[in-house]
């Protein structure tokens, strides 16, 4: 992750309508030991929560300074999405996100 932007570095990434995907994000650059790690996902094309319907099992899990997301489904062609994870530092809470872009 950028220290000075709250997209992660990994950045936008690419996934058809059949794919069923599972990602990773690293918070070395922003905190060490994430816990209580949460994933959300916006159909950016429509302006729509469809957290429930892209990820219908949504279980991130954390390992050291990296959070596995439940993977991603569902995605409709020619959308973008946002996928927002907010994670527990200490005292902290820090919100991150990536796009992920479905073609065909």
């Amino acid at each position: 992750m950028s220290a000075n932007t709250l997209e992660v570095t990994e950045g936008v990434q690419y996934q058809t309508s059949d794919d069923i995907l599972t990602y990773t994000i690293t918070t070395t650059n922003t905190a060490s030991s994430p816990s209580s790690a949460t994933a959300k996902a916006y159909d950016e094309s429509v302006d729509k929560d469809v957290t429930s319907t892209v990820f219908p099992t949504n279980s991130p899990s954390v390992s050291g300074d990296v959070i596995t997301l439940s993977p991603l489904r569902a995605l409709t062609t020619d959308h973008s999405y946002r996928i927002e994870v907010t994670f527990v530092v200490g005292a902290d809470t820090y919100k991150r996100y990536f796009r992920v872009k479905c073609q065909y």
